[in-house]
Formats: C-alpha cells, structure tokens, sequence
C-alpha cells in the first residue's frame, strides 16, 4: 500500500477553521475577522497616511478588497501579514495621488512660542522635503523612522525582503538630506 503524504486540512472536530470558511465565503467567518483586525489595519494605514479621515476610508476599502479577493487567500497562512499587505498597498497608492500641500503666505496675528530645539520654518520645511519622497519611499520611511516599527514588521505588511526596507528607508534619508540642503538646512 502505498503511503500518503498528503497534508492533513486543519480542521477542527467541528467543521473547517474560521479562515478555511473565510477563504470560501462564509460571510460570518469575514465579520469575525473584520471584528478582530480592523483596529490593526487601521493604525498601520494611518502611521502610513497620517491622516485619520484618509484611514478610515482607506480601511474600509482594504476590508472590501479583502473580501473581494478571498478565494485567493491560502488559510494556511497569515491572515494578519496578508491584510496588512493589501492595506499597505492601499495606502502607498493614496499617497501616490495625494497632492502636495501649497502653503498660504499669511502672516499670524501673534507669535507662537518658540521652540528651542527646532524653528516652525524649519519644522515645516522638512514636513514638506518629507511629504515629496516618492510614495514607496515615504511609506518605508515613515513606518520605519518615524513610527520606528520593526523592519520585519514594515516588509511583511509592504510585501517586500527586509533588505527591500533598508534599501527603501536609505534612500529616503539621502534624499531628505539633499533637500534639505537645498532649503539651507543643515541635517
């Protein structure tokens, strides 16, 4: 007789697992996931966007986009990684359509407080070198540098090696830099 190696469902003595009935469309099995990973998709789209209107939306339509495509989900794997991964993608590409910010050249009515460490001019000035790295860019950057998230973390959800991270976060930082040089700032 000859032997089977065939690998064994996991299932529970109770029917499929939530992300098998998930995977084939039970609409019960998605709201239970919803329920579980909408918070975390939403704080990882809005370290990206930095706007929480924009994640909201964003999140909803990863959910959407999740849904749509679950007969392309292996239950077997991450459900986490793989949500993560489509709302990454999600938001990179609303960073991409995103224009820039044109400030107005009004003068306030009062001085605010001055900081010590950093002018508003100049804290301005790198918010804007910041909002101009390419999208892809930014995205790294921002989950790495400014929300400082593990760079295992940022390439499963980006969909990329770590190496890919590191490569995205130093040429975002020397882009930055020659920028900011460029604006008479010193890094």
């Amino acid at each position: 007789m000859p032997l089977n190696f065939a690998p064994v469902p996991r299932t529970t003595p109770s029917g499929p697992s939530r992300l098998e009935r998930f995977a084939a469309g039970d609409i019960g099995a998605f709201e239970s996931l919803f329920r579980e990973f909408q918070g975390q998709i939403y704080r990882w789209v809005v370290r990206i966007v930095r706007d929480r209107g924009v994640a909201e939306d964003l999140t909803v339509e990863a959910f959407w986009r999740i849904y749509s495509s679950r007969a392309r989900f292996d239950p077997t794997g991450n459900f986490s990684a793989w949500a993560r991964r489509i709302a990454c993608n999600l938001a990179i590409d609303a960073l991409k359509r995103q224009r820039p910010e044109v400030a107005l050249l009004v003068e306030p009515s009062a001085e605010p407080a001055a900081d010590p460490a950093v002018s508003r001019e100049t804290r301005e000035k790198i918010a804007r070198a910041f909002r101009e790295l390419p999208a892809k860019l930014r995205a790294a950057a921002t989950l790495a540098l400014i929300e400082e998230q593990q760079y295992e973390e940022i390439a499963a959800a980006l969909g990329i090696s770590v190496n890919g991270v590191k490569s995205r976060v130093f040429r975002a930082v020397r882009i930055l830099r020659k920028k900011l040089q460029r604006m008479g700032i010193e890094p």
